[in-house]
Parts: structure tokens; C-alpha cells; sequence
């Protein structure tokens, strides 16, 4: 295959290899940022030197007290709180396995992806233990480790949240299940042990990171320490000296069990000794307004949701007006980018929207644009250091720039395959070890990347292809829409037509107006034939409408 000129390359001097393990780059972090805050929650904060005793102690709990082995499976379920972190990488350190499970699952969902991944350990939220006690009889679970929001905070504020949060807020769920181990107390324990050096390498496993397949149930990416360490330092050489070791903050509102959050924000911030601002709800926008207008912070990250109802959210403008001059850099990932949106966010705060793009089967990120971009270029930019990035046709053959093919990508970043799956695994690959994203997108001569739509979503009418993303970025331009999903349904003339599901803004939106509206921007074959007004679509947890589940409530009577 031909080698594409760059036309903007990021660095290619990385050093991939420069940890051999997560447990390792915690370490030298905390050894090196110490007295610098690492970590804030609802006005508390710690510092990596409190971070790498808390790590320690849980990793010590879990080799020592509940004597687990090296890769044993640890699932942590729980919103973005102080014990997120700790949980994560105090299991890290420990040589166990993480499984990162949403706190909105169900119990169904809850239930396959703790029994297929195996998973011995789970740390929960009391809020989500209603949903966790009816998935357990169905898993291999036999340690469940509960936690309450403040258990970290000092007191008596420790004491204050959790009873308002249980008591006040009436968020907490009746639940009974005597063998649970409470987190505070299993920190305290755990700080009796030194933790024992888990011996990790880069070819052992850091996480099984469950996706949606092109078909059937989730699958897990299997992730491992030099992936993981790989796409931090490729992140890292990307931001370049945009950002400044220990003196940033980050605000981490989408949830860290996304592996797009994860990265950028956990561990790459790890790394740079930056202060993660945890935002444990972001869907409550009074109180993320209001700690953004409280907290000095110079980076965000966030999907095009997230931005849009930060934008329309109320107090937003007092927000900025208080950290005018901090921030600087703004990045969008998990979803396109609507350049209206970006508009707005450039004009409301002063620093543009930068759109990268990356799936969680390469760790996640795979390409962005420039960090200190101007503006937003409605591109993904060009691949980071280390990574190539191939169009192929359905014969896996390579395409001339500008034509559009399945986006595939290689690199040190890319996953051994799937967890206990090799079907799956083997189909994700091509014989020459290009990961198949199941994205479609053009390359230009100069390697800049750009995303038209998910090849799964493509919708085929008389022969003829009509990409989702390209009608939604139409139908949202009508100022009487909020939000539009658009999914493919049975035709008999066609094969399939076109069908919307739109979130009114204006509540006198009527189907003809929007009918009209699609006229004048759409191509005759990609008319919607169906219009059908919702109060809300299906969404997933970090706000991409989940065509999927439009599918099949069309086709459920």
C-alpha cells in the first residue's frame, strides 16, 4: 500500500515503551507530582501523594484480604466519584484485570457482560445495588464491594453528603445483601499490607472494555498495559506543549467507565500530574454549571451532547465569564461534531472545538486535529504518532484519496482481538492486520481523515446508499429541532426508505414543515418517508442516540 504524505504530521518519536505497565506510570506520577491536587469531587480534593496511599491500600485489599490472583477480573460500577479512580488503578496495581461497567445498565445487560467476562470482584455505588442484586444470582461474582458517594471526603462532610444522598435526596434504593464489604472499610484494611509487585508486563491485560458488535450481544476488547501505555504517550506527543506538567486542570464529566474518558482524561492527566475535576452527573446541569463557574480548569473534554447542553444550559455565560483566560483545549470525541455547536462553544468561550476520532478496540483515540487548531475543521485531523490509518474497499484493497471505504487502522495501541471470542476477533481483522473499524470515511492526498457514518447504519434504497449522519446534519438544521435519529426500515418498492425520530424545540413543529425542509437540502431517494415526534430518544451513556434500539422498536409491534 502506498504511504500517504502528511500533510501536518504529529511527532514520530514517541516512545511507546516507556512504561512497561499502567501500575508503573501511576507510580512515577505520584512520585513526581506528590504535593500537586490530583483529584476533586463536590469541593474535595486529593492530592497524587494521598492517591498513590489510596491505590495502595486497595491493591493490598485485594491481594492480601480478599486474595485474589494476578488477572482476576474487577468490575467497577460506579458514576465519576473520588473512588472511581482509586478502584480503577488500585486494581491495576494490584495485576488485576478491570472491567468498566456503566452504572445506567440494566439488570439483563448488567448480568452478561459480569458472567462473559468472568468477573470475580465488582465495586458498586450503593445508589445502582438494586440493579446488581438482580444480575448476581447469574454471575461467577463472590466479593461485592459497596460504596456510598462521600466515602472518601473527610468528616463529618463525609457524613453530611451520604446522608443527604440517602436520606434527602431519596437516590438510594432499598437493598439487602449481608456479605457486602463496605469501600472505607476495605481501604482501612488494605493499608495494613504493602501491596506485593504484581510483576506486570505490557502483554498482560489492563482491560476487558465491552463495545457493541456489528451484530449479537457486546463483546470485550481486550486491552492490555502496553495498548493502554502506547495510546497515553501517543496522546501526550499529540498535545506537545499545548498543555503544562502539573498546572492543568481537566473537567471529567463524561463517565470514566468510556474508554474515551478513561484515556484522555484519567490517565493521560495521570501522566501530565494534571487535577481531574470529576463531574459525578453530568445530566444535572445546574450543579455542573455551577461547579464549572466554581473551579479555575484548562482542558474539557465531551461529545457534541455534552456541549450543546452546556450551551443551553442557564448560568453557562457566568461560567465562562468566571475562567475567561484559563481554558485551553476543548476536545470532541465518541460521536460527530455538529459545526453549528462548535460555533457556538468557540464564540462562548473563546477556544475551538477539537475533533478527534477513535473506537474502543485501538485504546480509544486514533486521529485528531491539531491541538492548538485555530478552529474547527469538521475533520478528524490526521492519525497520531505511530498509527496508520488505510481506506479499503469491501475487497480490503486500498482506495485513492477522496474516495470512500471502511476506515482500518494499525498500531501499538490496536487490541490482540476480543475476550473469548475468536469468531469475532478473527472478522476484525484483515490478513495483513488492519483492524476493521466498521467506520466509513474518505483520506485525502495529504492524510487527513474524515467520518461519514457507521457502515452497520447505512441505509439502501433502490441500490442507492443514504448515510444516517449526513440526514440527521440536515434535519438539525431546522431550528424547530432538538434532536433527530435516522434509521432504515422495510420498503416493499425500495427495500428500505427512510424513517426520523425527532425531539421537538419548537413544540408547533408539525411533519410537513420538516418534510419541506428535507426537500430543499435532500437528495429525492433520501426523503424520510416516516416522521414520527418523540419526548426523548434512546441515548447512550455519553449521548449518541442509539440507532439500534430505533430499529427494533419499528419492528416490534
Amino acid at each position: 500500500m502506498k504511504q500517504l504524505e502528511y500533510a501536518a504530521p504529529p511527532p514520530a518519536n514517541v516512545d511507546v515503551n516507556a512504561y512497561r505497565s499502567l501500575a508503573a506510570l501511576l507510580e512515577d506520577s505520584c512520585r513526581r507530582f506528590a504535593d500537586k491536587p490530583a483529584f476533586a469531587s463536590m469541593g474535595v480534593t486529593i492530592s497524587f501523594h494521598q492517591f498513590e496511599q489510596l491505590t495502595a491500600a486497595f491493591a493490598g485489599y485485594l491481594q492480601n484480604v480478599l486474595r485474589l490472583n494476578k488477572g482476576d477480573r474487577v468490575a467497577v460500577m460506579l458514576p465519576n466519584i473520588l473512588q472511581t479512580p482509586v478502584a480503577i488503578l488500585g486494581a491495576l496495581r494490584a495485576g488485576m484485570t478491570v472491567v468498566n461497567v456503566s452504572p445506567l445498565y440494566t439488570a439483563p445487560e448488567l448480568e452478561f457482560q459480569l458472567a462473559d467476562a468472568g468477573a470475580d470482584t465488582i465495586v458498586v455505588l450503593e445508589n445502582f445495588m438494586h440493579t446488581l442484586l438482580q444480575a448476581l444470582p447469574g454471575t461467577p461474582v463472590r466479593n461485592v464491594i459497596v460504596t456510598q458517594v462521600g466515602d472518601l471526603f473527610p468528616h463529618p462532610r463525609r457524613e453530611l453528603v451520604n446522608f443527604a444522598v440517602r436520606r434527602l435526596g431519596r437516590k438510594v434504593p432499598a437493598w439487602n445483601l449481608p456479605s457486602a464489604r463496605r469501600f472505607e472499610r476495605a481501604i482501612e484494611e488494605g493499608a495494613l499490607y504493602l501491596p506485593a509487585d504484581a510483576a506486570l508486563t505490557g502483554r498482560d491485560l489492563a482491560f476487558i472494555q465491552y463495545t457493541g458488535g456489528t451484530t449479537g450481544r457486546p463483546k470485550g476488547a481486550m486491552l492490555t498495559h502496553a495498548n493502554m501505555v502506547a495510546n497515553v504517550q501517543q496522546t501526550a506527543a499529540w498535545i506537545g506543549s499545548r498543555l503544562e506538567e502539573g498546572e492543568e486542570t481537566v473537567v471529567t464529566a463524561l463517565p470514566l467507565d468510556h474508554l474515551f474518558a478513561l484515556t484522555a482524561n484519567l490517565l493521560v492527566f495521570l501522566k501530565l500530574g494534571g487535577k481531574n475535576l470529576l463531574i459525578p452527573d453530568p445530566r444535572d446541569l445546574a450543579s455542573f454549571v455551577a461547579q464549572l463557574r466554581k473551579n479555575r480548569f484548562t482542558a474539557i473534554t465531551g461529545v457534541n451532547t455534552l456541549f450543546r447542553a452546556l450551551l443551553d444550559a442557564p448560568g453557562f455565560d457566568a461560567a465562562c465569564a468566571a475562567n475567561r483566560g484559563n481554558l485551553k483545549l476543548a476536545v470532541a470525541g465518541g460521536m460527530a461534531m455538529q459545526r453549528e455547536v462548535a460555533e457556538r462553544w468557540q464564540a462562548a468561550t473563546g477556544v475551538p472545538i477539537v475533533e478527534g476520532y477513535g473506537l474502543t478496540e485501538a485504546a480509544p483515540i486514533v486521529s485528531a486535529n491539531p491541538a492548538d487548531s485555530a478552529g474547527f475543521s469538521g475533520t478528524l485531523g490526521w492519525p497520531l504518532p505511530r498509527t496508520e490509518v488505510a481506506i479499503l474497499d469491501d475487497a480490503q484493497r486500498p482506495v485513492a484519496p477522496g474516495i470512500l471505504g471502511e476506515i482500518c487502522v494499525r498500531g501499538p495501541q490496536v487490541m490482540p482481538g476480543y475476550w473469548r471470542a475468536p469468531e469475532e476477533t478473527a472478522g476484525a481483522f484483515t490478513a495483513d492486520g488492519w483492524l476493521r473499524t466498521g467506520d466509513m470515511g474518505r483520506m485525502d492526498e495529504h492524510g487527513e481523515l474524515s467520518f461519514v457514518d457507521r457502515r452497520k447504519d447505512i441505509i439502501v434504497i433502490s441500490g442507492l446508499k443514504a448515510y444516517p449522519a449526513e440526514i440527521e446534519e440536515v434535519v438539525r438544521r431546522h431550528p424547530g429541532v432538538k434532536e433527530v435519529g435516522a434509521v432504515g426500515v422495510p420498503d416493499p418498492r425500495s427495500g428500505e426508505a427512510v424513517a426520523l425520530f425527532v425531539v421537538k424545540r419548537d413544540p408547533g413543529l408539525e411533519a410537513d414543515a420538516l418534510r419541506r425542509h428535507c426537500r430543499a437540502y435532500l437528495a429525492p431517494y433520501m426523503q424520510p418517508r416516516h416522521i414520527e415526534f418523540r419526548e426523548q430518544l434512546p441515548m447512550s451513556p455519553v449521548g449518541k442516540v442509539l440507532r439500534r434500539m430505533l430499529r427494533d422498536q419499528l419492528r416490534t409491534p
